[in-house]
């Protein structure tokens, strides 16, 4: 362990210590320091459990297939059902579980865009506010009314129905209730239903915010990448700045900045995340 790693895993773990509030920001880079590489990867699962779609259609990763335009919504809802399945019937990391060591005992939230439902699976549904939608949720595609759905039994029924074209039966495509238009992921993508979920799971973390914007709150920000800045990092570098007591840590490999303007009130740890809360949950022990 350079001296330079131990100093800031060391300022991390007083940071945690001292804060009377931490609020979390969790990003795709917390998945993928789990493991779940196969949203750009062609990783180990994604061959084992979406090969069949690769070889049909020529895609090397979950989310290119997601976004692949298919002949028919038959073969669609196919796809769609294996990779909700693969996505909702995974283990929980373990960086998660660590996480939850590290926070035991301090007030906290987390604020994540991550779809994956790995964050339910570890902690409770008012520890977290999903702002970017839910694997588990089916919307309507023509957004008529402010309603969601299960999607888990739904999803499993098509993954069973799948026949040999990587097709399932029309009658299982999933309709909506009220226009009968197909229903969709409720994942931000083309038609993300911004209703009353939505604004519930914001009104969560905001409340956290006012609650204790007085105290020493710590911003934790884990794996959030360039793509989409403006929904956990932009405001997070705005808060620490603007709260007289607010600190920001980011941990990143590949992206972990830290503004000039929070050059004394920030700290970046480029470093694997899985790594890192490991490190701390073994010195806390």
């Amino acid at each position: 362990m350079s001296l330079e790693y131990k100093s800031k895993i060391d300022k991390l773990m007083e940071k945690i210590e001292q804060a009377d509030a931490i609020l979390v920001g969790v990003g795709s880079g917390m998945s993928a320091a789990a493991g779940f590489l196969h949203y750009y990867e062609r990783d180990k699962e994604f061959v084992e459990k979406l090969g069949k779609f690769e070889a049909k259609y020529g895609f090397h990763c979950s989310f290119d297939g997601f976004y692949y335009r298919y002949p028919t919504s038959e073969e669609r809802w196919a796809y769609n059902a294996a990779m909700g399945c693969m996505i909702m019937d995974a283990p929980a990391g373990q960086p998660y579980y660590d996480m939850r060591e590290v926070l035991q005992g301090k007030h906290y939230h987390i604020l994540t865009t991550n779809q994956d439902t790995q964050l339910p699976k570890v902690f409770t549904e008012d520890k977290i506010s999903a702002i970017q939608g839910d694997n588990r949720y089916y919307q309507c595609s023509h957004r008529c009314h402010d309603e969601l759905y299960d999607a888990i039994e739904p999803a499993h029924r098509m993954l069973e129905a799948i026949d040999e074209d990587l097709k399932i039966p029309s009658e299982l495509i999933p309709k909506c209730p009220k226009c009968g238009a197909e229903m969709e992921p409720w994942v931000r993508s083309y038609v993300f239903l911004e209703g009353k979920k939505y604004k519930e799971e914001h009104e969560k973390w905001q409340k956290f915010v006012v609650e204790h914007q007085s105290e020493k709150i710590l911003f934790l920000e884990l794996g959030v990448g360039r793509m989409t800045p403006m929904f956990i990092q932009e405001p997070f570098w705005s808060l620490t700045y603007n709260l007289p007591n607010a600190y920001y840590i980011n941990i990143n490999p590949k992206d972990a900045i830290v503004p000039v303007q929070l050059k004394d009130k920030g700290m970046a740890i480029h470093e694997d995340i899985a790594k890192v809360f490991s490190e701390i949950k073994e010195r806390i022990k």
